[in-house]
């Protein structure tokens, strides 16, 4: 049985912050269902990261598998950088 989102994120919270620091990303949030504690079994982790400006959609990509191999959960990667500041995955993510 897959782990809630929330319980691999609680599980392997460093490692992911690692990993996604490798891949040039930083500021890792949560939001979604696992962020207000909502997650179900069928519930992906929604992640909020900071991208470094060489960092591309390919690295993303990797990321979001690599981070989805190392959780056992469906992995969203969004990157804050195009988002305006009131809006509402601004507004709800929290620190992973």
């Amino acid at each position: 049985m897959r782990p809630l989102p929330h319980e691999a994120l609680e599980q392997h919270r460093e490692e992911l912050k690692e990993l996604a620091a490798k891949y040039g990303l930083s500021n890792v949030r949560v939001f979604g269902s696992a962020g207000q504690g909502t997650d179900t079994a069928q519930s992906d982790l929604d992640i909020l990261v900071t991208r470094s400006p060489h960092v591309g959609l390919l690295t993303i990509a990797e990321f979001s598998v690599v981070a989805e191999q190392l959780l056992g959960v469906a992995v969203d990667v969004v990157t804050d950088g195009g988002l305006p500041a009131d809006h509402p995955i601004l507004r709800s993510a929290v620190a992973a």
